[in-house]
Parts: C-alpha cells; sequence; structure tokens
C-alpha cells in the first residue's frame, strides 16, 4: 500500500479509538500502550539483513552488481563546476534580492542537495575502487557545500547502516528532546524548515567520533576554497554557497527524502507498537519518481539499504532482478507530498521512527567498532 495513499485509514482508525474510549477494542485495535511522545520501540532485528540474504539466496548474480560507478565523478565534477559558475555570477548582487535567492532555491539548493548525495555515494566507496581516493574526492564534492563535512557524514552514515534505529547510535533517529518540542503543527514546520542544522548538530550532541587527519584536511580544504572565493570574487560568493546548502536542506522538493526514507507513515498495529509482540514495524520506504534523476536514486532506500555496495546507477537493477521483494512494501509516491503530510497529519511526526534499545556498533569511534572490513558486508 503507497505510504501516500494511506492517511485516510490511519486517521480513520485513530479518531475512531479516541470516540470510544470506555469501549473494549479487539486485541489489535486496542489502543498503543505507549505515550504519544514515545517511538515505536522494538527488539526485531533491522530488516535489510535478512532481506539481502534471502534476494542473495533467491537471486545470486545480484551481487554482481556491487563496485564503484566510474560514472559519478564526472556527474559530481560538473555540479561542482556550475556552482563555482553560479558563485561568481552572483557575487555582485545583493543578498537580500529575488534573483539571489531565486538562482539559490531553484539551482543551488538543488546541485548542493545532489552533492550532499554524491558524498552519500562516495561514503559507500562507490566512486573509487581505492578507499582513499573516495575519501579525497569526498572532500572536493564537499567544496560548494561551504562548511567541511564529508569527513564526519562518512562514519556517522556507516552506522546508521549498521546500527539502523539502535538508540543512542544511529544519528539519524530524533532524540527524545526533539520528540518533546517538536510533536506539534508548528514545531513539525520547524523542523522541516531548518532540518539541516538538526542534521549538522544531532550526530555532535548523540557522540563524537574521533578526529583523524580526514577531518583536518577536509577543514583545511574546505576553509582555503572558501577563503580564495571571497579574495577572487566577494563575500556574497560564499553566502551564496551556504544558503544553497540551507535551502537544500529545508522546505525544498529534494528534501523530502529525508523525511520520506525512515518515518514511518503506514497504519502501526498496537501489536507492533508493544516490543514484547516483536512484530515489525515497516522503517524504509522507497520513493520510484522523476527527482530520484537529481539525487543519485537515493529514493530506492530499501534497495539501498538492502545492498549498500551497488552503485546508484544499479539500484533500479535490484528492484527489477529482485521485484517480488520489493513491489508490495510500503512506498511514497511524492517527496513533497510527504514533506506535506509530515507537518499537517497528527498521524507522521517526530516520534515516527522505529527505536532498538540494544545493539549495533559505531563506525570510526567509540569501545566496539565495525572493522572496515566488515562496513560494506
Amino acid at each position: 500500500m503507497p505510504a501516500s495513499t494511506s492517511a485516510a485509514t490511519v486517521i480513520k482508525a485513530r479518531k475512531g479509538a479516541e470516540r470510544t474510549p470506555a469501549q473494549p477494542s479487539a486485541p489489535d485495535e486496542a489502543e498503543p500502550p505507549s505515550g504519544k511522545h514515545d517511538f515505536f520501540w522494538t527488539y526485531t532485528e533491522e530488516p535489510h539483513r535478512t532481506r539481502r540474504l534471502a534476494i542473495i539466496k533467491a537471486h545470486p548474480e545480484i551481487t554482481k552488481l556491487c563496485g564503484p560507478e566510474p560514472l559519478t565523478k564526472y556527474v559530481v565534477a560538473g555540479v561542482v563546476a556550475m556552482q563555482v559558475f553560479w558563485a561568481w555570477y552572483l557575487s555582485q548582487t545583493p543578498f537580500w534580492s529575488v534573483k539571489f535567492w531565486a538562482v539559490a532555491y531553484v539551482f543551488g539548493a538543488t546541485a548542493n542537495q545532489n552533492l550532499f548525495l554524491a558524498i552519500h555515494e562516495i561514503s559507500h566507496n562507490l566512486a573509487f575502487r581505492s578507499p582513499l581516493a573516495n575519501r579525497l574526492f569526498a572532500i572536493f564534492a564537499n567544496l560548494p557545500i561551504g562548511i567541511p563535512y564529508s569527513a564526519s557524514f562518512r562514519p556517522y552514515h556507516l552506522t546508521h547502516h549498521k546500527s539502523l534505529g539502535v538508540d543512542g547510535l544511529d544519528t539519524d533517529l530524533p532524540t527524545a528532546l526533539e520528540a518533546v518540542f517538536l510533536d506539534s503543527i508548528f514545531g513539525k514546520a520547524f523542523f522541516c524548515t531548518f532540518q539541516i542544522f538538526f542534521y549538522a548538530i544531532r550526530p555532535m550532541a548523540v557522540y563524537r567520533v574521533p578526529l583523524t587527519w580526514v577531518h583536518y584536511l577536509n577543514i583545511v580544504v574546505q576553509l582555503a576554497f572558501d577563503l580564495a572565493l571571497v579574495r577572487l570574487t566577494s563575500p556574497t560568493a560564499v553566502l551564496y554557497l551556504l544558503l544553497s546548502s540551507f535551502l537544500a536542506g529545508s522546505l525544498h522538493p529534494l528534501a523530502g527524502h529525508f523525511i520520506a526514507e525512515h518515518y514511518v507513515y503506514e497504519t502501526v498495529t498496537a501489536a507492533q507498537r508493544d516490543p514484547d509482540a516483536r512484530v515489525p514495524v515497516p522503517e524504509t520506504f522507497s520513493y520510484y519518481g522523476p527527482l530520484n534523476w537529481l539525487t543519485y536514486n537515493v529514493g530506492l532506500h530499501n534497495e539501498h539499504h538492502d545492498f549498500p555496495a551497488i552503485p546508484w546507477t544499479r539500484l533500479p537493477a535490484v528492484y527489477d532482478m529482485a521485484r517480488e521483494f520489493y513491489q508490495d512494501l510500503p512506498r511514497h509516491e511524492s517527496w513533497s507530498y510527504a514533506i506535506w503530510r509530515f507537518i499537517w497529519d497528527d498521524n507522521v511526526g517526530i516520534t515516527c521512527r522505529v527505536k532498538r534499545k540494544n545493539g549495533g556498533r559505531v563506525v570510526g569511534g567509540g569501545a566496539v567498532n565495525w572493522k572496515e572490513t566488515e562496513i560494506q558486508a
């Protein structure tokens, strides 16, 4: 059932329960035991490893799709060049002008979201065979974003894959504090508008990975690039890049992927809400629409989590090859509508995420780490 078509079912079920609180309900229609600000806690294993093993058993040839995609470096180089051009073009344009913000929203935000997701691809070693080449190329892709971010993104994102939903490890999860203060229409609108800051600050608030020479190189190269841009053009050019990054993670159609990927939009029964029942809740959602052309097919998110070593150009082949595993999974039909529903639908919000209390390891720091050889396994 499409996620975008299930709102009526969810609202009807929940409002019906609110109107008749004194009447006994059937077990699968009982009121959830958790409070309004609680998440979907579960003891079940994250679904992707299980499905990956099942798909490989049914379609062993799918592993041949793994490996880097040479096209990625050319796309990244083109987008970086385009952003440098726009930064130069707008360097003498007033910041508070319609032209400046229109270009930043239409072209800049689209380009920088593309680069966010290029860094996402590169973090999985999918641009080059050499891990070092991928680390260095991610620093290059980072340049139009304006702030050094690629080196820190990798360990946090790989931990998101290897420890999906584990509270205190998966920094893609909202914190309990966010759930309390942002669980309202105003709070959700604020979150969607400024979510880029939440994704930037939250990881450091949850746990910190140790800095390496790659982090320091990322910082030095980015600051040198920003300074050169200021000297050769004007400070407004750097402001354009920073505004592009902000808008890319704000109320922009491509920013819908942040919310659409793992927030639960489906009807969740009382049995699914009860951790002791061990009934899994759908926790990853794909999108197969045209915006994938601008975002390295990140919409094929179930496919990506199942096979993170398969690059963006071959993810559609994963769906085609293992269609019986994916065609009935809940999905989104529109990222823009995903943002709209997230803000306005009372049944969707900050707490609609699956969390696990135990298990998991971190990548790049902590007492128990994933080894580099295990990361893509």
